[in-house]
Formats: C-alpha cells, structure tokens, sequence
C-alpha cells in the first residue's frame, strides 16, 4: 500500500483504459476492478485519460472514473492525465477536482493537454483551430487555481482555498521542448508521451528544466511482461499516426520475458530521459480484460519491486 503522493518523485503508476468490447455495465466495472488491483499491487497511482464519440480504448470522463476508483481503494492516488482543457471551463474543472480532493485529501492529480482528434472538438461544437490559442491561456490559470492563487470570483469556494495550503499537483502532455517550455513557465509538470524516442523524451526534460521547471517529469511507457501481441502495437500506432503531425518514429514498447530485465529496462528508460516519475500502459485494444489483469498482478509480484530497487 502507497502513501505516495500524486507525481512525487520515483512515483509509479499504471495507466488504465477501458475494454470498450464489453457490455456497457461491464466496462465501468472492469476499468475500475483494475485500477483497484493495480493499487493493491504496489503501484502508487492510476491515471485515465479522455477521448470522445466512443473513441476505441477511451471514455469521455476520466475525472468520473478516477473518483470511482478512488471511492473503491482505501490508498493510493487517481489523476485524470491528461484531460483535454479546451473542452470544459477552466474554472468548472478547477472547482470540481479541488472538491474531489476534499473528499480524497492528497490523493488526486490532474493532468491536462491539448488535444489532436477533430472528433473530441467536432462532438464539443469546439473548433480544433483554437486549441493551441486555449491551452496557452488556460494552462496557467489552472496551475494557479490549484494553488489557491488567482481566485478571483472563486474566492470564495473554500476547496480552492485549501488549494494555497495543499496544492494540487498538474502536469502538462508535452512531446517537443516548446510544450515543455510552456509547462514551466506556467508552473506545471510534464506528461512525457509513450510514443516518443528516449532522446525526443530528454530534449522536452531539458528544455523544461532550463526553462525553470521544478515539477514531475513523468514518462509514459507501454510495457509488457511475456510475449506481447506486435499485431495490436501496430494496429494502435496506426490510429494515433492518423491524426497526429507526422509518425511517431519507431516504437517505445519495453518487453522482456525476464522480469529482472524488464524493471532493469524501465529504469534505464527512466535516467535516460531524466524522468522522476514513470506511467505505464498495458492496455491495447483487443486485449482481454484477464490478459491485463494477470499482467498487473505479474508487475506487481516480480517486476515493481526490482524497479524500485533500480531507481
């Protein structure tokens, strides 16, 4: 059982998705089964993380599901990380994760990012053009929100107001140095894709820090204990590639049969990148709802505990 905070330093969490395949009772139920045996297998934390219109792997509502995961485990944290910010009113998303930390004293994260799928903008009645100009503006507001700083109108909402006493912790999806540059100068950490290389991962970490960044640089990591499926990787690369800018390069999953090579990888994954804290996804789609869960059992007996170690 963690008593770590959300993002602290070494922190390692699991990223969780749901099996959109099931019955529509059974994915709420499944997601949140596995996000409480992850916290029961020594991971620190959960995250969710948001698309929209049934986006294959996703839910609309990360913020939901990590409240429910948190209502069902007695430790550890919940962070949705990221959200999409220019999709809900700043203010709104302010007031609704504060009160969840109330609830959760020093057991919630946030996490935010622009956002790339037309179809999150296009069922939101946003436009994709203005996503970049939002997060620009809205990224500082909500770091300081979170820190009871800049109330303004909200002055008056006492969970806010706790904020200048426990901030909440933020981190900010970044895969270039200029993302990295704009986390610190708003004063929050940096979300490192999965999908990036190690040296694209250590450019953004270098930039952030030259920048004045003084938060958690977290990388994400697909992992994978045994033989994974190639077949799903690629499947799943293809969907991201056909709305990002351009290929995501070659791929970043770490496997291993061998669990002492597998945490030994991780780790070197982790210096190499500068990270202070680590995130990894098992989740492909296609995978069975057992596959993951044996795999976070698996993590949990023979791989965290060599990792801690090594970092």
């Amino acid at each position: 059982m963690s008593g770590v905070q959300p993002f602290a330093p070494q922190a390692i969490s699991l990223r969780l998705y749901p099996h959109n395949e099931l019955a529509v009772h059974d994915i709420l139920r499944e997601v949140c089964a596995q996000g409480v045996a992850g916290l029961s297998a020594g991971f620190d934390g959960v995250m969710t993380s948001e698309h929209h219109g049934g986006f294959a792997g996703y839910l609309p509502n990360p913020l939901q599901v990590a409240s429910f995961i948190l209502e069902e485990s007695a430790h550890g944290w919940a962070a949705p990380c990221p959200l999409l910010l220019p999709l809900r009113p700043t203010a709104q998303l302010a007031e609704e994760i504060a009160w969840l930390n109330v609830r959760h004293p020093g057991r919630v994260g946030l996490g935010v990012a622009i956002g790339a799928l037309p179809l999150d903008f296009d069922v939101m009645d946003k436009n994709l053009a203005d996503a970049l100009p939002s997060f620009r503006s809205e990224l500082p507001k909500i770091v300081a929100l979170l820190a009871g700083r800049d109330l303004g109108l909200l002055s008056g909402d006492k969970a806010l107001q706790q904020c200048a006493v426990t901030p909440l912790p933020v981190l900010s999806a970044a895969r270039s140095p200029g993302a990295a540059r704009r986390a610190a100068e708003a004063g929050a950490g940096i979300l490192l894709d999965g999908m990036v290389s190690i040296d694209q991962a250590r450019h953004a970490r270098d930039a952030y820090f030259t920048a004045g960044g003084t938060a958690s640089v977290t990388l994400i990591r697909r992992v994978w204990l045994g033989n994974l499926d190639e077949h799903l990787v690629g499947d799943q690369r293809a969907v991201y590639e056909s709305y990002a800018a351009g290929s995501f390069g070659a791929d970043q999953t770490i496997s291993s049969d061998d669990p002492d090579d597998l945490a030994r990888q991780l780790a070197d994954a982790v210096e190499q990148a500068g990270a202070t804290g680590l995130n990894l996804r098992l989740h492909l789609p296609g995978m069975a709802p057992a596959d993951i869960r044996n795999q976070i059992k698996a993590l949990g007996d023979d791989v965290l505990p060599v990792l801690r170690r090594f970092l």
